[in-house]
């Protein structure tokens, strides 16, 4: 567990390529895992495979199990509709129940689930505050307060070697910090858009990449240029 970071006075362990370990809380941090995107598809008929829910929810499996984590925070956008929730298929919501029961699970509301539920397990908060730091589904560009939260799918995309690479990335002001998307089916937002300039406000910002054990940073300042 060497790809490690600092923010807001914290140490944090970047699981995997869209999560948080919070050794301080023995936590597994993630955002928008989007469960049964697939499904809201289908129902407009664009016929996805359905088996994203299970997908996500096992990888997040495994980072728990990889980093003995006895709780999960979900920033939001747990599902990807309100429907979701009642409509998550069964071997998924058999390991969701079975998750939800042996750990501290907590989710966020995000925008796509306002009305989200503990039908599977857990409990419901619209923000939380851990450590001094506010846990929220979006980023508040007034609020002042160390801050991490979803949202956004921040993704960093280079030129390397003639052609274009993505990667999912966490963004990072010394104040703010935005999580990529979980979940299976997301997709994302390039890290440098104006929409997140905006989110995180005029600060020295930057992408953090895991790779290979370590956590890459590459500096984001064109859209607070512009």
């Amino acid at each position: 567990m060497s790809a490690t970071f600092h923010f807001a006075d914290h140490e944090f362990f970047a699981a995997g390529e869209a999560a948080l370990f919070w050794p301080a809380h023995n936590a597994l941090l993630v955002a928008d895992l989007h469960l049964e995107k697939a499904s809201s598809y289908a129902a407009t008929g664009q016929m996805l495979p359905p088996y994203d829910s299970r997908a996500t929810l096992s990888e997040l499996a495994g980072l728990v199990s990889r980093f003995g984590a006895k709780s999960v925070w979900c920033l939001g956008d747990n599902y990807h509709d309100d429907k979701g929730e009642a409509r998550l298929e069964e071997g998924a919501a058999s390991l969701l129940r079975s998750l939800t029961a042996e750990l501290d699970w907590r989710w966020i509301v995000g925008n796509h689930d306002p009305g989200i539920g503990t039908h599977w397990g857990g409990r419901v908060f619209d923000e939380m505050i851990a450590g001094g730091i506010v846990l929220r589904h979006e980023a508040d560009p007034t609020d002042g307060q160390p801050e991490m939260s979803g949202h956004f799918h921040p993704k960093l995309r280079q030129q390397l070697r003639g052609r274009m690479v993505s990667r999912r990335c966490f963004v990072r002001t010394n104040t703010k910090l935005i999580l990529p998307a979980f979940g299976a089916l997301t997709g994302g937002l390039d890290a440098d858009h104006d929409a997140i300039a905006k989110a995180v406000g005029r600060q020295k910002t930057e992408a953090l990449v895991p790779a290979a054990g370590r956590v890459l940073a590459f500096p984001l300042n064109g859209a607070l240029a512009k």
